[in-house]
């Protein structure tokens, strides 16, 4: 598996944020992020997982394995939004709460709502 440092820029394009935002959101340096899209350094593995769990894609997209720049999983840290980490918890071991929410969650994205 190579690094595709192609494949870094337009995720960062697509998120519309600037380079130094990237390095921000990823707490690196400006610099170091920037070797990163110019090619000039490859991330290790642990890394690119870093990068793509950041800025909601996959590792494979990172590395040319997949077209799909969308995440297939979503990390909720309790410490981070225990609020959400309570209500996703809840869906998992629930299932009358789980019908609804789901219930709610497609009566609010109806058009006609």
């Amino acid at each position: 598996m190579k690094f595709q440092p192609e494949l870094l820029i337009s995720l960062r394009k697509s998120l519309e944020i600037n380079k130094s935002e990237a390095a921000r959101r990823l707490n690196m340096s400006a610099m170091g992020y920037g070797r990163y899209e110019s090619g000039e350094r490859e991330p290790s593995f642990q890394t690119v997982s870093f990068i793509a769990q950041t800025f909601g894609t996959t590792s494979e997209y990172l590395y040319g394995e997949s077209e799909n720049m969308q995440a297939d999983a979503i990390t909720i840290l309790q410490k981070d939004n225990p609020e959400l980490f309570a209500l996703v918890q809840a869906i998992q071991t629930k299932d009358e709460v789980s019908k609804r929410l789901f219930s709610y969650y497609k009566k609010l994205c109806s058009p006609n709502s």
